[in-house]
């Protein structure tokens, strides 16, 4: 009689146990690419969200910054029948057919630096896009004394956050600084150290009047500077853009990057947890509340668009500080 209530008493604790596992909120988040030092940091602040809440959550990398194997990631996260599903996209039209069936199979998308993303619920983005271009083109300016050449470097063509930020950058410029002169067009390559460093060093070869690179992707600064350093032409031309901390710190110190600003990927991985959390208990996102980590947030329900106001400078005062967080 004992054994057989024993046996009852295990059986509906196994049956409780396997209700609260089947309960537990499932999210796999893909980045543009796995390895670096941002999205390591966009891992951490995922993982260390995702215990605290006591939700199930990982991030998925792929080898290279390539739209393909994003979708392939997520065609996996699909078939795990995950509850949400969160992207950093590479290619945000390329990523729509594979978006739309998580979004038919009742799976939840967040995107992060992918305004206007198809069948996405929501994109969150850290700071203003404009605003974010426009920060970076006065900072660039001020170094360049307002004359001479720029290029402009992109993450990749077809990431759309990273072209509002270069356009919000250009678009200033033409209006404020007409001593300055874009040269060519955007370029491609801010995902790829080697890329950056390639076209940095092509640029100076051919123009002799290069004074300044606003580079945007996780690269496209230290690409940059690593070659301007190379080079030697630390004091004669103006690097800027978002880049890890830890990364680019010795070449801040070198004076070959003079600066830029970022969010803390750490908060957005985080971010990414507190949002998923949000949509599976059903509570509202509004315009006007906080979300932390983002301060008090604008939200464009037309776009399905969430908008903080949180950056660091990375300066050379300011750097230390964000290097010992471990960015």
């Amino acid at each position: 009689m004992k054994k057989s209530v024993l046996a009852c008493l295990f059986a509906t604790a196994m049956l409780s146990l396997s209700a609260h596992a089947a309960d537990k909120i499932r999210m796999g988040v893909v980045v543009k690419v796995g390895g670096n030092a941002w999205f390591n940091a966009m891992e951490a602040g995922i993982k260390s969200e995702a215990a605290k809440r006591g939700i199930d959550a990982w991030q998925v990398g792929p080898t290279s910054a390539d739209p393909a194997l994003q979708v392939r990631a997520i065609e996996d996260l699909i078939a795990q029948k995950v509850d949400v599903i969160g992207v950093v996209p590479n290619d945000a039209r390329v990523l729509e057919p594979v978006l739309k069936r998580a979004h038919d199979a009742g799976i939840k998308v967040i995107v992060h630096e992918s305004p206007d993303q198809k069948y996405a619920d929501w994109d969150f983005e850290m700071v203003d896009a404009t605003q974010h271009g426009i920060n970076h083109m006065v900072a660039l300016a001020q170094c360049m004394k307002e004359k001479g050449d720029y290029a402009v470097y992109v993450g990749s063509l077809t990431v759309p956050l990273h072209q509002k930020w270069a356009d919000a950058a250009i678009n200033y410029q033409k209006e404020h600084y007409p001593n300055m002169h874009l040269v060519g067009d955007k370029f491609g390559v801010g995902e790829s150290l080697d890329d950056s460093i390639r076209t940095t060093n092509d640029l100076m070869s051919k123009d002799a009047n290069l004074r300044g690179i606003l580079a945007i992707g996780s690269q496209g600064p230290i690409g940059a500077g690593r070659a301007v350093l190379n080079r030697g032409k630390t004091d004669d031309i103006c690097v800027f853009g978002p880049f890890s901390p830890g990364q680019g710190a010795s070449l801040v110190k070198a004076g070959a990057i003079k600066g830029g600003f970022i969010w803390n990927p750490m908060v957005a991985g985080e971010v990414f947890v507190r949002i998923a959390e949000k949509l599976e208990k059903g509570e509202k996102i509004t315009d006007g509340m906080t979300i932390e980590g983002m301060g008090k947030v604008k939200v464009d329900e037309a776009t399905r668009t969430i908008l903080g106001n949180e950056t660091e400078s990375l300066d050379k005062a300011n750097l230390p500080k964000l290097v010992k967080m471990g960015l």
